[in-house]
């Protein structure tokens, strides 16, 4: 029987295909798998942003230190690259408790599951990334071991096959998904606190390059931090990213000193815009904006247009320029806002159109 564990630098891009890897993409690409240099925080003051999940954290990891229990099964959910990951070990890191880290996906049979429970020991925790990718017969299999640290398993087949009950050490799981609402009922019903993590605020992001730089060796100026923060979509992983091609930037030109001047030039040879807009991103604007005159536009012909999938531009690109107000789905498809036009550099037709047909309509009224 073989269990396939991953460490925490392996969590490849689940979910879906590796989309070419683009620097401001929120799944871990390559570059976020450097062991060399170790950026995650270590503990709850380290950990920057997430406020009151911290404070609510803070209070869980108190109460069973003082009780001397493992603590309660947590759930962390939310967009990739905001931290959850980085949470769950900074939880195992406080209770001074060893972690052990997998996926859903790589749990593939009962027995997989089997094998890493009964290996855990007293008070351990059990990060399962991606958990609602688990498979359900091995779901069910979880439960009695969630509630009860017990694991029911059934040996031989047929009418040979008998169950057997096992005692497990009590421990604590930890998932993370990006997927809240694909995780069954009686799985997230049994989780004792359910976080949602919330992208972070420029001022939390500027501290997490801040503090990122002191490890990298870099002396970045505040203002820098700040630029390169507000460029990052409301992402650490972004964040730590962009400070890195920042530094690589500042190494080859020759400067010690990453100050805003040098940090927007460095970004804008990355292609990387004052939102966190990408070249892909600005040419599905312009190409709502410019070829399509803000009309309406079906997905499939976008995809075509742009030379992308539709899964891809669904899944990957589409997200962020929502939250941006840059597009709007509409039962036509997807458009254009008047955001995007400004932002392309482009008037929007719909405005003028509108300005026009009120300029008639006064004429049309005085002529009256």
């Amino acid at each position: 029987m073989s269990v396939r564990w991953e460490s925490d630098e392996d969590s490849a891009v689940r979910g879906g295909d590796d989309h070419g890897q683009r620097l401001v993409e929120a799944h871990q690409i390559e570059e976020d798998r450097d062991a060399t240099v170790n950026l995650r925080p270590q503990s709850l003051d380290e950990y920057l942003g997430q406020k009151r999940i911290k404070d609510n954290l803070s209070v869980l990891i108190e109460a069973a230190r003082m009780r001397e229990e493992p603590i309660d099964h947590l759930l962390f959910a939310g967009p990739p690259g905001l931290g959850k990951t980085t949470l769950a070990h900074v939880v195992a890191n406080e209770l001074g408790v060893t972690i052990k880290t997998t996926s859903g996906p790589a749990i593939e049979r009962t027995g997989d599951l089997a094998a890493i429970l009964t290996n855990l020991e007293p008070s351990d925790v059990l990060f399962i990334d991606e958990i609602h990718r688990l498979n359900r017969a091995v779901e069910e299999i979880l439960y009695p071991a969630l509630e009860d640290y017990k694991l029911d398993i059934i040996i031989g087949k047929g009418p040979a096959a008998r169950s057997i009950q096992l005692d497990l050490a009590p421990f604590t799981l930890i998932g993370a998904t990006t997927r809240t609402g694909l995780l069954s009922s009686p799985l997230r019903d049994r989780f004792g606190m359910v976080a949602r993590l919330d992208y972070y605020e420029p001022q939390d992001l500027s501290a997490i390059v801040t503090r990122s730089s002191s490890i990298l060796d870099l002396e970045v100026t505040a203002d820098a931090a700040e630029e390169i923060g507000r460029r990052s979509r409301g992402t650490p992983r972004l964040a730590n990213r962009l400070l890195k091609r920042v530094r690589d930037y500042a190494q080859v030109k020759g400067y010690t000193l990453v100050d805003k001047k040098l940090a927007n030039e460095a970004l804008s040879f990355f292609e990387v815009d004052h939102l966190g807009l990408d070249w892909m991103d600005v040419k599905i604007l312009s190409l709502l904006c410019d070829t399509f005159r803000g009309r309406p536009v079906g997905l499939t012909t976008l995809a075509s247009a742009s030379g992308e999938e539709p899964d891809t531009l669904e899944d990957v690109y589409e997200p962020f320029l929502l939250q941006q107000g840059l597009i709007i789905r509409t039962p036509q498809g997807r458009q254009a806002t008047t955001a995007a036009f400004e932002h392309v550099g482009l008037s929007d037709p719909r405005t003028e159109y509108a300005q026009d047909s009120l300029l008639s309509d006064e004429h049309s009224s005085d002529d009256r």
